[in-house]
């Protein structure tokens, strides 16, 4: 008997590109290694009431690896019944929560071979978490967290955040199967006064921390007194007021990234600097 799916219900509140620059990271970022897997399967986690994110990283994703398959799991099985008819080849809507339930016939062979044991190469290359985690307790994160990442592939990668509700503001951990790895702060530039504007889209692991003393509270007080140190590039556009805010950030943090992202309005830290303390 298939035992009850792990987790809850989200609000189930989505909107048309409201995970694009999400998306467009992981494409740029983690494409190589979809392109490169033998079994490129990424997963929507708690896509919601409605299927248009699961849709959408479908087509993000083969623009950059063009084998890749998406399953958008959901918890609420009426939502699941409602995605069905929007499947097409490599969109599969299924039941289930953090258990990550990937069903063998997504898998090359129509589930027979090797990739439907459940081994290394049936677990996911991706899993894609957003506005999952905000109804949990802080406490509660680190071991969902650990059981999601167990079930990636190797090479994989769990993307985890919060977003507004059409996509302006956006923070996610990328977290590999050892544990996070880095945390991205992304928005729309014309629409930012100042990046601790993005405070309130922390997630659940971090935005608690946002309080004196704690490593983010630490790198958004920074970011916010180079951004107005930068203010003379405005005249130049949000975007070189970014770039110079991200430059000048790089010679304190250690960002992972370079121009290229940031002007995309990104900046992307190591999430050891960011660590909550005491974690």
């Amino acid at each position: 008997m298939r035992q009850r799916p792990i987790g809850t219900a989200t609000r189930g509140t989505t909107n048309p590109n409201r995970l694009r620059r999400m998306d467009r990271w992981i494409a740029a970022t983690h494409g190589p290694a979809l392109h490169r897997s033998d079994f490129p399967v990424a997963v929507d986690l708690g896509y919601g009431a409605a299927p248009w994110t699961a849709v959408e990283l479908l087509a993000r994703l083969r623009t950059a690896a063009p084998r890749t398959a998406v399953v958008g799991i959901e918890i609420d099985p009426e939502r699941v019944a409602a995605a069905k008819p929007y499947e097409r080849e490599g969109l599969t809507f299924v039941h289930g929560g953090f258990e990550i339930p990937v069903p063998p016939s997504v898998m090359p062979g129509g589930g027979t071979g090797p990739a439907a044991g459940g081994g290394a190469a049936g677990r996911p290359s991706l899993i894609r978490a957003a506005n999952v985690l905000r109804q949990y307790d802080e406490g509660e994160v680190a071991a969902v967290w650990r059981r999601l990442c167990a079930r990636l592939a190797p090479d994989g990668l769990l993307v985890e955040g919060t977003c507004d509700e059409i996509g302006r503001r956006h923070v996610w951990v990328a977290l590999g199967p050892e544990g996070p790895r880095t945390v991205t702060f992304a928005t729309r530039l014309g629409s930012l006064e100042r990046p601790s504007d993005l405070a309130e889209r922390l997630p659940k692991a971090l935005i608690h921390r946002n309080v004196p003393g704690e490593p983010v509270h630490a790198f958004l007080r920074d970011a916010d007194r180079a951004w107005a140190a930068a203010s003379p590039y405005a005249s130049l556009g949000a975007r070189q007021r970014w770039i110079a805010t991200a430059r000048a950030l790089s010679g304190e943090w250690p960002l992972t990234d370079g121009e290229r992202r940031w002007r995309q309005g990104e900046i992307t830290v190591r999430w050891d600097a960011l660590r909550p303390n005491g974690s």
